[in-house]
């Protein structure tokens, strides 16, 4: 009876010790898993490299608003800033733009990237009154004879004296228009054909209009096409490659060739997303901002000269010259607007003669 028992536990070893075997091969451990991971690996001869690996992750999506139609000049700086953006990430970034008040308009672009409606968005300064007031006396008037060299000096003092107003977001870059120039139905050859007229000018702009006696109307760039066909106003001040872009050439036909102001545009970022950025993609974000300050400058001064060509040659476009005495008679009321300017800013305790001065600095050293 003792021998059959010892054969039984026997036999039963037996089979337990060859089902512990068998599962051995068909479920690995953690390590020998890795090993096989390894195996396989040597035996193909593939591994995953980092660009791959990169290449196989979502991209960052961007949203960019603005609210011009693709055809103007800030939209160019827009296609222009999301091509470098996604070259030099390699694709990490991909950039959506919106144009024409798609996403955002003029009338709340700030606040809307500020609200996270947009990730990043561009608008012009002058159309929220009171929010830049430092910048006002970058606006004034004769101050800058073109777009590339203002485009550099705005930017390196909206990064030197930050506004309040964008305190919340990250600035990503600014430009300008190449200086205003009133532009009509009718000709403008002196103070006495300005007296009265009613003409559109970006809101925060009235004043300059007001000293040279016309009668200023505060919109948009957006409004301004179906005023003038609806007679609301007889002309506008505006830099001259809407004449082209936006095809005011077919309503208006004098440009009288006495240079105003600027307007700046300041794109920026909501700072929950940029946060949210990898420290690479930040690092290329900050350095587009000088190259495209400097890039939309250059784009828009050549732009210009053929949007000017194009009105006088297919639309009838006439340019009219001040005379001597009459241009003398524009700087007298011209060169006391910017004095007022930085009086009545430094009055209310904003550091406007130190702005100024470095104004100066970065205009001589950008104009050599």
């Amino acid at each position: 009876m003792r021998r059959m028992w010892m054969r039984v536990l026997s036999v039963s070893l037996l089979i337990v010790l060859a089902a512990c075997g068998g599962n051995t091969g068909s479920a690995p451990t953690g390590n020998e898993g890795e090993k096989t991971s390894a195996q396989e690996t040597a035996s193909t001869g593939k591994t995953a490299s980092a660009e791959e690996t990169a290449s196989s992750e979502k991209p960052i999506k961007l949203t960019y608003a603005f609210f011009a139609p693709a055809s103007t000049f800030p939209a160019k700086q827009m296609e222009k800033w999301k091509e470098e953006l996604e070259k030099r990430t390699n694709g990490k970034v991909d950039v959506e733009l919106f144009f024409g008040g798609t996403l955002l308009t003029d009338k709340n672009m700030y606040d809307g990237v500020k609200n996270g409606v947009a990730d990043i968005g561009s608008s012009v300064t002058t159309y929220e009154p009171g929010k830049f007031p430092l910048l006002t006396i970058a606006e004034a008037p004769t101050i800058f004879q073109n777009s590339l060299v203002a485009s550099k000096v705005v930017y390196d003092l909206i990064k030197e004296f930050p506004p309040d107003a964008f305190k919340n977001v990250k600035l990503i870059t600014a430009f300008t228009s190449e200086p205003s120039f009133i532009q009509m139905k009718d000709p403008i050859t002196g103070l006495k054909d300005l007296k009265g007229k009613q003409v559109r000018v970006p809101g925060a702009l009235a004043p300059v209009l007001k000293e040279l006696g016309a009668s200023p109307v505060g919109m948009s760039q957006s409004e301004t096409l179906e005023a003038i066909q609806t007679g609301v106003v007889e002309g506008y001040v505006s830099s001259r490659e809407v004449l082209m872009d936006l095809k005011f050439a077919e309503m208006v036909k004098y440009l009288t060739d006495y240079p105003l102001t600027v307007s700046i545009h300041a794109a920026v970022m909501n700072m929950d997303t940029w946060n949210s950025l990898p420290p690479d993609v930040q690092k290329v974000i900050d350095e587009l901002g000088p190259e495209m300050a400097a890039w939309t400058g250059n784009y828009l001064d050549t732009h210009v000269k053929e949007a000017v060509d194009w009105s006088i040659k297919e639309q009838g476009l006439q340019i009219v010259s001040l005379t001597p005495e009459e241009k003398e008679a524009w700087d007298a009321k011209m060169k006391p607007f910017q004095d007022k300017t930085v009086a009545d800013l430094k009055a209310k305790g904003l550091p406007a003669e130190e702005f100024k001065q470095r104004l100066d600095e970065l205009k001589a050293l950008y104009s050599n």
